[in-house]
């Protein structure tokens, strides 16, 4: 039975020049298109990844979810979709963030993974109970699932205005916060938790990493301007073992 593997980049070990420096990964942030390919590559055979053997998401802070066999096509139109899932071992699901949540999901007796990118809206939306349905459809239970949430900005950071916030604890409760300086806030890697705990899935795991605080990793809302991390998740195809780490110090956690 192959085993799950999950990896999250930091910013570095890439070829992107300021302000994306240097590993960035996102493709519609405004940085140069071949150094983004270039890096992409990095992070991708640096994990024991075939570079086409990645699927990306057009992110949109949305719930809808793309049920994948395979990369999108040179000329097919990648989906508007905050989430993919996939019964192909061998297959990578990557996600892109700067302060959202990456959550990577995995289910290897199944033979099931999923990621999803869970922002303040998405969580509000539910993209991540919908991912692990996605999931259940293909064979996956949820108390089998593997969780992995990676670097995010943290609920002591993520100031909102007070209608904001109560407007999401209404649907998520457990994302009602508080900044480190007493203003009010949204957690939304705690709100993810407990909606996969609502699902079932109870195997679950964060990063301790603030993006906003952490200056090894991109922040949309401290740089505006910057960069794009990406979380990936696959199961492999045999019990060939766990994959070289990835550059720049970035977390490969195989299970």
């Amino acid at each position: 039975m192959g085993g799950a593997h999950f990896a999250f980049t930091d910013r570095w070990g890439g070829v992107s020049a300021v302000p994306y420096e240097e590993l960035n990964l996102g493709g519609a942030v405004g940085d140069d298109p071949a150094a983004v390919r270039a890096n992409r590559a990095r992070a991708a055979e640096s994990l024991g990844l075939a570079p086409d053997r990645v699927v990306w998401m057009n992110q949109v802070h949305g719930r809808d979810v793309a049920v994948v066999d395979g990369p999108w096509g040179p000329d097919e139109q990648i989906p508007a979709v905050d989430a993919v899932v996939t019964a192909r071992r061998g297959l990578a699901l990557a996600v892109l963030t700067a302060d959202c949540t990456p959550v990577l999901l995995a289910d290897p007796v199944a033979g099931v993974a999923g990621a999803a990118h869970a922002g303040r809206p998405g969580l509000v939306a539910g993209v991540v109970p919908a991912a692990v349905e996605a999931m259940v459809s293909l064979g996956a239970e949820p108390g089998r699932i593997i969780a992995r949430t990676g670097p995010a900005v943290c609920g002591h950071c993520y100031e909102v205005p007070a209608q904001m916030r109560e407007a999401v604890a209404e649907v998520v409760p457990a994302a009602r916060a508080e900044t480190s300086w007493g203003t009010p806030a949204v957690d939304v890697v705690a709100g993810v938790h407990a909606q996969l705990a609502e699902a079932g899935v109870v195997n679950s795991r964060r990063s301790p990493v603030c993006t906003l605080e952490s200056r090894d990793h991109f922040s949309y809302r401290r740089d505006r301007v910057t960069g794009r991390l990406a979380g990936y998740v696959w199961l492999t195809e045999s019990s060939r073992g766990t994959p070289p780490g990835p550059p720049g110090g970035k977390q490969n956690d195989g299970s």
